[in-house]
């Protein structure tokens, strides 16, 4: 079973050139399950990439019909196996949201993928902390034999508290199949090459007083968790390449992460 996560980012500025070397990445990888975040909601993306990979199961959790948010972009997981239930959580900051899907596999197994965009602040914050522990006691009604799967944009990078958190209750596949998180999953060069010198320098400002340096920030903040009824049998950072004729065009401004896993017989 072949799991993907990537935030895709909601703004359409540069999405006409840059879809085509998503899905193509997408399609590369063959996944049985997709988890995006920041699908647009001006133009339904997510509806867009599974109609293109031929994806018929799809759900889509969007901030307005969850908490009342004006946010412009929402979750969705895509999947090729039916989806049996689904739910929707309120993270009561940022407009934030979580959702997940309990997915029918072929051999009548049921896993349940839990999909979230979190608390946008740098380094540890109490309310990416909070947002993350309502998601862990979320997921606790279900049954301790059920195989869970939580992806998505942490905002946090791996020594953060809420990461922290998270790993009490679940292993990281990536750090599980390599002994360590990526380098970094965001940001890419999209569009750097339109900056204005004026927005540079805000980015430059904003990096020496957040970061304390003078180089630009890079961090991991995509995750795939998974609970102890999962094995990893690869896991790779991907969506990683600029097009080949320009090389400030990515798919997105963060990396993807794909995992290969199978669920361990009790």
């Amino acid at each position: 079973m072949k799991v993907i996560t990537i935030n895709i980012l909601f703004k359409l500025n540069y999405w006409t050139q840059r879809r085509q070397l998503l899905v193509e990445g997408l399609r590369a990888e063959n996944p049985d399950i997709i988890a995006l975040q920041e699908v647009s909601l001006a133009e339904d993306t997510a509806a867009w990439i599974g109609e293109q990979l031929n994806i018929p199961y799809i759900y889509k959790a969007v901030p307005k019909e969850v908490c009342n948010s004006d946010l412009p972009f929402g979750l969705a997981i895509l999947s090729r196996y039916p989806i049996e239930k689904t739910a929707a959580l309120n993270l009561e900051h940022q407009g934030r949201i979580a959702q997940y899907a309990q997915v029918k596999l072929d051999d009548n197994k049921s896993i349940v993928i839990c999909n979230g965009h979190y608390y946008w602040h740098p380094g540890s914050h109490k309310k990416r902390n909070k947002q993350i522990q309502m998601m862990l006691d979320w997921l606790s009604q279900f049954s301790d034999e059920m195989p869970i799967i939580s992806v998505g944009d942490f905002n946090g990078t791996p020594e953060t508290s809420g990461i922290a958190l998270v790993k009490e209750k679940y292993q990281s596949a990536y750090e599980v199949y390599h002994g360590n998180e990526p380098e970094y999953t965001c940001p890419t060069l999209l569009g750097q090459d339109k900056i204005s010198w004026r927005n540079r320098l805000k980015q430059f400002w904003r990096t020496l007083i957040f970061n304390m340096s003078w180089k630009p920030w890079k961090g991991t903040l995509d995750y795939i968790f998974i609970n102890q009824h999962l094995q990893v049998r690869d896991c790779r950072v991907i969506l990683n390449r600029p097009a080949a004729n320009n090389r400030y065009l990515y798919p997105s401004d963060h990396f993807g992460i794909v995992a290969d896993l199978e669920i361990v017989d009790s």
